[in-house]
């Protein structure tokens, strides 16, 4: 059972009955007081699937609002203690997409790939998930140190939909959460998740797209070296190059303009 757990990378429910969340002593919402954090995660998702109220959820109704630098789009922050470790949520714009057509999606990529958050957390609505797997696809060719928060259960439920956790997990080799936010249902499992990801408990090996043909495979490989030879430290230099040979204009004016090296430093 315990290999099985494992290897699906689920957390037990019977270790979750025992684990802080249900000793109010371990965990405490910090609200807007997230100083010296130890551990950033950001929320994505698309709109509509309950990602606020994830948030809420997560920090307690309080939560620090601005802008981010330069943009228009909102910019929401909060945090939660458990463990005796302090993590900083950072609420994302709500998108369907991170090719950057527009502010806010330009805004979620960009974080996910430059802020290189501890854990990123992609809630989706259970109830239309084909829908939301796009966005999940495209966080998880960004990053390795995702959660996939499988919200609105209960929507799912009352529409006959049941969704087999474990073997989306499997097929999306990350590990998934069922929540019902609004109830607080899934929430300790999630906070668990997101610690043991956090530490490295956890290691998510997303399926990342593999079959290209044979002449774009090529060509993402060789601008793929270059881009590493030009930014070592940049956390998915793959990814990047396939933005650029897509056309991605935004991505082709920061490789210009040196903005890649400005945010990993």
């Amino acid at each position: 059972m315990e290999e099985e757990q494992k290897r699906t990378h689920q957390p037990s429910n019977e270790a979750c009955e025992t684990c802080a969340f249900y000793n109010p002593t371990h965990l405490k919402k910090l609200g807007v007081n997230v100083d010296d954090s130890d551990f950033v995660v950001a929320l994505a998702g698309n709109p509509n699937t309950g990602k606020s109220t994830v948030f809420n959820a997560l920090t307690g109704l309080r939560q620090h609002t601005g802008n981010w630098p330069g943009k228009t789009v909102t910019r929401a922050e909060g945090g939660f203690s458990y463990n005796d470790r302090k993590f900083k949520l950072i609420d994302l714009p709500g998108t369907y997409s991170l090719l950057s057509t527009s502010e806010d999606e330009e805004v979620a990529r960009n974080f996910i790939l430059f802020g290189r958050p501890d854990v990123t957390v992609i809630v989706v609505d259970a109830s239309r998930l084909e829908r939301n797997l796009n966005l999940v696809i495209q966080v998880l060719e960004i990053t390795d140190r995702a959660i996939i928060c499988l919200n609105l259960m209960d929507e799912a439920k009352r529409h006959g939909i049941d969704v087999d956790d474990r073997t989306l997990a499997k097929e999306l080799g990350a590990p998934v959460i069922k929540t019902t936010a609004r109830s607080q249902e899934g929430i300790p499992e999630l906070i668990q998740t997101i610690e043991q990801v956090a530490l490295g408990e956890i290691i998510s090996k997303p399926h990342k797209i593999k079959k290209l043909p044979k002449s774009l495979e090529k060509a993402v490989e060789q601008l793929t070296s270059k881009i590493q030879e030009s930014y070592p430290s940049l956390p998915n230099a793959r990814w990047i190059a396939m933005r650029l040979l897509d056309g991605d204009q935004e991505v082709k004016k920061a490789l210009v303009n040196g903005d890649f090296e400005t945010n990993v430093e």
